[in-house]
């Protein structure tokens, strides 16, 4: 499928690997991993054919298709399925040859499209474009949305569903699941362990390589070496391979000791000469095994907090969301334009309660839409409560991580500007010996960021909040873009800290190795979950199992007999008493048919997607209410209306689901 012939490649005058001699065979599935800069993307650059090796050749066979994510998607007009359709070249002419056909009432040109489509097999084609968008987080109202008004996280993911969606024989991956939900990483899984052609994938993402690889590509001090298996194999076989090294070195150094000892003695003796000669030209054909070096390991930390008060923040009966208004007043005022309804709110969570006490290790789940970053804005206070009470110790110091904090960094400052900016009578020697241990040693403390990696900013940023020796972290996805050596040094320094933490993650290493408690955010509800993330992702890919359903039910049950149910939105999951009352009459224990099941499994798959849509409404909540001013309440009070349709549906179909997930249930 792919040869690498004496490979080697430079950026500029730095040489990033040579003397690449492997082959990579058809349906393997391969990640390729090393340090930032070591030349993944400059790898895979060369293999697209962007750019020349410095030596060696490349061999591909001669029809090779080839599919990767482009890194810029710019603000089409064009619809995110069109987008998405377009990815299949061929298919996406058709298409529009049939639409431009019909248009202008050529019937023998729409015949002709038809013909087309049927030898592409590409009239399931926008099916599965919208399957691809669904998989990745996009419900079905934003299929018609133009590019250019998604952010920047949502047309990555836009670009990985075009390349998921081109045909080819090779797939090239550049960090994939940047930007993603667990729910989605769990889905782009499943969705490449079923990919038939080859497979290569940069990841800093060790659970997903893991569950996906069948081999692994280490790119280390200018060499690459292929490993078999994911990346836990790849750390057995690399120790294995240094162990045996350093032996192969040690016994080495021994024997040339041996034998320049000999040759010392008796080089100048005659009766000796010829064992010395001999002993010398044994010394020369030596291998000379390279001793084990120690690698420099990243290490980061977030020093003691100053006061460590046991509570640090509770929320009682808490209601979180959006409310209409004017969104510049961060204190709860309501300032209302005209046309604006007093009160108009966006309820997301209802009846929180939620305490975070000193060394907790708290880790959020929850699927697409489900309120994940909405609880923790509420945590930190961005988001004030629509009702019920949020108290913060007086001596609470946040440290709070989101997507924004990076891109909130100033273009044209260097760290030391950034952390000057916080503490400005801090003596600059202070500031280097702190970026120092962030891996931010010497000159690059004085580099303007305008030419650091998205690695480089999130930890410039996290160093920022770790500065402020804040005794509580709230961390809403701080591992993107993070190499694999910097979220191991993370994982350390979160479970070294002193002080509590709140973590929402797709990294399951990550948030398995710092988090010892689990909280589900899901249908309108913040609840301890028990069980390992595991069986966590068992329950996100089949929400519609036994036990969920009994769950589901038993709270139905409560709701029916006068105990209050929060709900998505604060809409009601509960069916009515007469519904639950057909549920339950005599005869429902008999087989299901496959009518009921076939329903229960679409209604489910529709509130999958509401659960997506409601992910992307908040979202744009969100921004209007850091937007403020006029105009931002009237688009608050627009989306709060379009959440609010979209929670009564939601309801409607929980209550559905429920009723049929009862009967299967009872039919056994």
């Amino acid at each position: 499928m792919l040869a690498f012939k004496n490979l080697a490649l430079r950026r500029g005058p730095r040489l990033l690997f040579s003397d690449v001699d492997l082959a990579l065979h058809a349906g393997w599935r391969v990640g390729v991993i090393g340090r930032n800069g070591c030349g993944k993307s400059s790898l895979f650059a060369a293999v697209r054919g962007e750019i020349e090796p410095d030596r060696g050749d490349i061999d591909r066979p001669n029809k090779l298709r080839m599919a990767s994510v482009a890194q810029e998607t710019p603000a089409l007009p064009d619809a995110a399925l069109d987008f998405v359709l377009s990815g299949d070249a061929e298919v996406h002419a058709a298409i529009r040859m049939e639409a431009e056909a019909m248009a202008a009432e050529d019937y023998e040109k729409v015949a002709e499209a038809h013909t087309l489509l049927a030898e592409l097999n590409g009239y399931d084609a926008p099916s599965r474009a919208a399957k691809l968008l669904h998989g990745l987080g996009f419900p079905s109202s934003t299929h018609d949305t133009p590019v250019g008004e998604f952010s920047g996280g949502w047309r990555v993911r836009l670009n990985v569903a075009r390349a998921l969606m081109t045909p080819s024989d090779l797939l090239l991956l550049d960090e994939p699941t940047n930007h993603l939900d667990l729910d989605a990483v769990l889905w782009l899984e499943e969705w490449l362990r079923n990919y038939p052609g080859t497979l290569l994938v940069i990841s800093h993402d060790r659970e997903f390589l893991d569950g996906l690889c069948t081999h692994t590509l280490h790119l280390h001090e200018g060499r690459a070496k292929l490993y078999t298996g994911g990346y836990t194999a790849f750390e057995r076989q690399r120790a294995e391979h240094l162990r045996l090294q350093q032996i192969a070195h040690e016994k080495e150094q021994a024997e040339r000791a041996h034998l320049q000892a000999f040759i010392d003695r008796f080089k100048a003796k005659a009766s000796k000469a010829k064992q010395a000669q001999s002993r010398m030209k044994r010394l020369e054909k030596l291998a000379g095994t390279e001793a084990v070096r120690a690698e420099r390991e990243v290490r980061i930390d977030f020093p003691v907090p100053l006061k460590q008060p046991t509570t640090l923040i509770q929320l009682r009966e808490a209601d979180c969301g959006y409310r209409a208004g004017d969104a510049g007043a961060t204190d709860g005022a309501v300032g209302r334009p005209a046309g604006v309804a007093p009160g108009a709110v966006t309820k997301v969570l209802g009846k929180v309660g939620l305490s975070i006490e000193a060394g907790d290790r708290l880790g959020l789940l929850g699927p697409n839409g489900a309120g994940k970053s909405t609880l923790v804005k509420t945590l930190v206070g961005e988001l004030p409560l629509l009702a019920g009470e949020r108290t913060g110790h007086p001596d609470l110091v946040i440290g709070y991580f989101a997507q924004h904090t990076v891109e909130s960094l100033h273009e044209g400052q260097t760290p030391i500007d950034h952390l000057r900016g916080i503490a400005p009578n801090t003596t600059t020697q202070e500031f280097r010996d702190f970026l120092g241990k962030w891996n931010f040693p010497g000159d690059r403390a004085f580099e303007v960021i305008d030419g650091f990696s998205g690695g480089e900013r999130a930890r410039l940023a996290l160093a920022m909040i770790a500065w402020k020796k804040p005794n509580v972290l709230l961390l809403d996805e701080p591992t993107n873009h993070l190499d694999l050596e910097m979220r191991e040094a993370l994982a350390e320094a979160l479970a070294d800290f002193d002080g509590a933490i709140v973590m929402v993650s797709h990294d399951r290493h990550l948030i398995g190795l710092v988090c010892d408690r689990y909280v589900r955010v899901a249908d309108g509800l913040v609840e301890p979950y028990d069980e390992d993330l595991d069986a966590y992702a068992a329950w996100l890919k089949q929400r519609g199992n036994s036990a969920n359903a009994k769950a589901r039910v038993a709270g139905a049950r409560e709701a029916s007999n006068g105990t209050p149910t929060a709900a998505v939105g604060g809409g009601s999951v509960a069916p009515s008493n007469g519904r639950r009352a057909a549920a339950a009459v005599p005869g429902s224990s008999k087989p299901v048919d496959a009518a009921t099941r076939k329903r229960h499994a679409a209604v489910e798959a529709k509130l999958a997607s509401l659960g997506a849509e409601a992910e992307v409404l908040d979202a744009e909540l969100a921004a209007a209410a850091a937007r403020g001013g006029a105009q931002a309440a009237q688009a608050l009070a627009a989306l709060g209306q379009r959440r609010n349709l979209l929670q009564a549906e939601r309801a409607e179909l929980e209550a559905e689901w429920l009723d049929l997930a009862e009967r299967i249930e009872a039919a056994g």
